[in-house]
């Protein structure tokens, strides 16, 4: 049977259709016939006419219509109509019977592709005998509406409906779905589109689509918008959010590189126009980007570690950042260390003073030092001040000097009295002291690890600080490589000095079932990989079931970040049959690691990133015999990684070599103890206090 479906805008000419009603039957049509009139006088004007069914379709004009052709008029009253597009689907002939549903046909024949559309009853007829003649009638249905459709139609509706129907056309079962998300992007992507209207409908969609919890969807559509936008300002924003929205979900972004690329851009040109404001917030965006924690520190890779200058090489082109970076000098050097009196040592770090405490009882003791200690975050004017990353650009470029004035006011009375002022972390502080002149006062500010993956080493100004201290070489290696000053002449000293840190109590004596024992001290952050020696401990369990995993210290906290959610998620999957078999003993954070260690026979280092491992230098100190992953961040860089801090033959690249170093080590009682031996000995004769504290004499003390 041949579907035939009849569409009028208005009219019906009620002895035509009769007739080709008639003339239909005869060729084995049946047919359907919906018209823009009301109900009951439809069926009073049809009745006795032989047709399959009629029905009533929408007359009332919407008020986004009134302003269009009749003909389109039409088709956005009937489009949502369910029993056209039901029959339109199961048609094989589309029939306009006037020049109003002419529009109206032609779009359900862009969605039936295979029925015939016409005007008009007589090439209605012809066109079902056209059908009749063919020796197979195809099967109607829907297809998917061509790219050129969709756009124009998804591109008219955005302009003219009003919000509240824009939102529902795009409420979450439809954008859930892979083609309602396609359908949107399409005007995203179509040429010709004004660019306020292009933009209001990217934002619309990817407010959409996160309403839908596809928020990698919603990136791109900010994306795609922004790839069609010539003004630098809204291109960047929409970058911006673009990846933005996908760090929000724990992500590292796929639109970073073209949304930092964006944001400095626009910054140089706001920085050539003197809107210092807006250039310094600019370029706050791209760093706040660059160096999102995601990407480096609640990961186990990073885009800085895998690629440093090809990831730096943006902010050495932007104009804004030169200007950023320009070193200002110091109107005369640091004095020589006083010889009447002793040595005013200020020590100063924010919120975290846990490598400075045997520093601190040292030169308290000291007869020849005085000594001050300042957290910054203790001081309220300091801690509004110390971190504020805007203000110090906007300084530099020359459009803020209330905020070197602030600077100055809170840190001239402490560079007054301090000969030296030693800055713990490379962080806010030492970017906000050297915003102004230190005098002849003495800069000493130390950079652990994790800082050469942040902006702020970026935004010191280094002609301002006499040394660069950093607890390891590859650190070294990799800073001075990402930060031009610290390579000019004005560069600041870069001497190694170990962490301070106590080592003689850990010595104590090992049960002979410890060498079974593998020790992880510190398992709280991401970059930390306990998986990694997971997969040792099965390996190893696979040889001899005695070996357990010891677990020293606090859990990683859910509500850190979402990535460091979905490693603990991640974690906990892995360990739970692991504890249940007695194989992982999680024994939670401590006051007494020295302790806890006296049972671990193999203290391992698994990290993605470390400066120098305190933790294993303390477990190595106890006896237990070191297993170093090589870690990933510095592996294979010209700057050396945990080989440049550990004996060679302690450092492994894979679990796999990590288990066959412990069971090579382990054959024998004996073995295991003369080799844990002379790692301790090598420990403590290394990075004890005892020896640190001596290289500390020589920073503070020593020729300058």
């Amino acid at each position: 049977m041949i579907n035939v479906l009849f569409v009028s805008s208005n009219t019906l000419p009620v002895s035509a259709i009769a007739e080709t009603a008639q003339r239909l039957d005869a060729e084995g049509a049946r047919v359907f016939y919906g018209a823009c009139t009301a109900e009951p006088k439809l069926k009073a004007a049809l009745d006795g006419v032989e047709l399959a069914q009629i029905h009533a379709l929408p007359r009332a004009n919407l008020r986004r219509a009134v302003d269009l052709p009749f003909g389109e008029r039409v088709w956005t009253r009937c489009r949502k109509d369910l029993w056209l597009h039901a029959r339109a689907r199961e048609a094989h002939v589309l029939v306009a019977v006037d020049e109003g549903a002419v529009y109206t046909v032609w779009q359900l024949a862009q969605r039936n592709r295979k029925a015939k559309a016409v005007n008009g009853f007589a090439p209605a007829v012809s066109a079902v005998r056209e059908l009749n003649g063919q020796d197979a009638v195809h099967t109607p249905g829907y297809s998917l509406l061509p790219p050129s459709l969709m756009a124009r139609e998804f591109g008219r509706a955005v302009k003219r409906l009003p919000d509240a129907t824009a939102r529902a056309l795009t409420a979450r079962p439809i954008m859930r779905r892979d083609l309602g998300a396609k359908l949107w992007r399409l005007p995203l992507r179509a040429p010709g589109v004004p660019a306020g209207l292009r933009v209001a409908t990217g934002r619309r969609v990817a407010e959409a689509m996160k309403w839908a919890n596809k928020h990698t969807g919603a990136a791109y559509a900010l994306a795609l918008t922004a790839s069609k936008i010539s003004d630098s300002k809204t291109k960047a924003e929409l970058l911006y959010d673009a990846a933005s929205l996908e760090y929000g979900r724990g992500i590292v972004s796929r639109h970073t590189d073209k949304a930092v690329q964006a944001l400095l851009a626009h910054a140089d040109e706001l920085q050539a126009e003197e809107d210092y404001l807006n250039a310094a917030g600019t370029l706050q965006r791209a760093m706040s980007l660059s160096f999102h924690r995601v990407a480096h520190i609640d990961g186990l890779s990073s885009p800085l570690a895998d690629a440093p200058m090809k990831f730096i090489k943006p902010y050495h082109a932007s104009k804004a950042m030169q200007t950023v970076m320009t070193p200002r000098g110091r109107l005369r050097p640091a004095a020589p260390r006083p010889t009447d009196r002793p040595l005013r040592l200020l020590i100063t770090t924010s919120a975290n003073a846990n490598f400075l405490h045997e520093i601190l009882d040292r030169y308290r003791d000291h007869p020849d030092v005085e000594v001050r200690f300042l957290d910054m975050v203790t001081q309220a004017g300091l801690k509004r001040v110390s971190w504020a990353d805007r203000p110090i650009m906007q300084e530099r470029m020359g459009g803020d000097d209330e905020y070197a004035d602030q600077v100055e006011g809170l840190m001239r009375p402490y560079l007054d009295w301090a000969d030296t002022v030693f800055v713990d972390w490379c962080v806010g502080p030492p970017a906000m002291i050297t915003t102004v002149d230190p005098g002849d006062t003495r800069i000493i500010v130390r950079l652990h690890s994790y800082e050469a993956f942040t902006r702020w080493p970026h935004l010191v100004d280094w002609s301002r600080v006499d040394d660069l201290v950093f607890v390891a070489e590859h650190l070294r290696g990799l800073t001075t490589e990402l930060v031009p000053a610290l390579r000019g002449p004005k560069a600041p000293r870069t001497p190694v000095v170990f962490n301070a840190t106590e080592l003689s109590s850990f010595p104590r004596e090992k049960q002979a079932d410890a060498r079974f024992n593998l020790g992880l001290v510190g398992v709280g952050q991401v970059v930390k990989d306990p998986l990694w020696a997971v997969e040792v401990l099965r390996l190893l369990r696979e040889e001899d079931e005695r070996y357990r995993l010891l677990m020293i210290g606090g859990d990683m906290d859910r509500d850190f970040s979402r990535a460091t959610k979905k490693y603990r998620n991640k974690m906990e999957k892995e360990l739970e049959p692991l504890v249940e078999a007695g194989a992982v003993l999680r024994l939670g954070a401590t006051d007494d690691v020295a302790g806890k260690l006296t049972d671990v026979g193999f203290i391992l280092s698994t990290s993605v990133r470390e400066s120098a491992h305190l933790g294993l230098m303390e477990g190595t100190a106890s006896g237990a015999v070191p297993v170093v992953r090589d870690w990933p961040y510095f592996a294979g860089s010209t700057y050396g990684g945990a080989r440049t801090v550990f004996p060679d033959g302690w450092v492994v690249d894979t679990p796999k070599a990590a288990a066959e170093r412990i069971l090579r080590i382990n054959i024998t009682e004996e073995n295991w103890r003369d080799c844990a031996k002379l790692a301790a000995e090598h420990a403590l004769s290394t990075w004890d206090w005892s020896k640190v504290g001596k290289d500390f004499d020589e920073l503070i003390f020593g020729e300058r």
